[in-house]
């Protein structure tokens, strides 16, 4: 027998000795009780025999599966978020070159400046691009 197998044979002796024991303990006269608890032990039985293994172990894989996509995502969703701040972050910083090379009335550092800044620009879109295609 599997070991999921054990596990439910376990809980279905646990669940029909605690049957019993209840019916056994109650106020009622023996022949009662025993006709009582044939009748409570039979029913579990037949609900044991409704239990397909198989289906319990699917049912449990697909929730399994579904844990891990969603921590997939999760990370994904993290690596796109830390992405777009940095991406802002570079803008900014090639943005405060462009000023510099403005202010201190540089031709040649400004076009210079600015070119790095689009340069940026577009490689943080294609880096947010790719990461964006990932994420499907």
């Amino acid at each position: 027998m599997s070991k999921n197998g054990k596990g439910v044979g376990k809980f279905v002796f646990g669940a029909a000795l605690g049957a019993s024991l209840g019916v056994l303990f109650a106020p009622k006269k023996g022949s009662e009780t025993r006709k009582e608890l044939k009748v409570k032990i039979d029913e579990f039985v037949g609900q044991m025999k409704e239990i397909d293994l198989d289906e319990v172990k699917q049912e449990f894989e697909e929730k399994l599966e579904e844990i891990q996509k969603e921590l997939k995502d999760l990370d994904k969703e993290k690596v796109m978020k830390i992405a777009k701040k940095k991406s802002e972050e570079l803008k900014e910083k090639a943005q405060d070159l462009v000023d510099l090379a403005v202010e201190k009335g540089t031709p040649v550092l400004r076009d210079a400046a600015e070119e790095v800044r689009q340069k940026t620009i577009d490689v943080t879109k294609e880096v947010l691009k790719k990461l964006e295609g990932t994420k499907k």
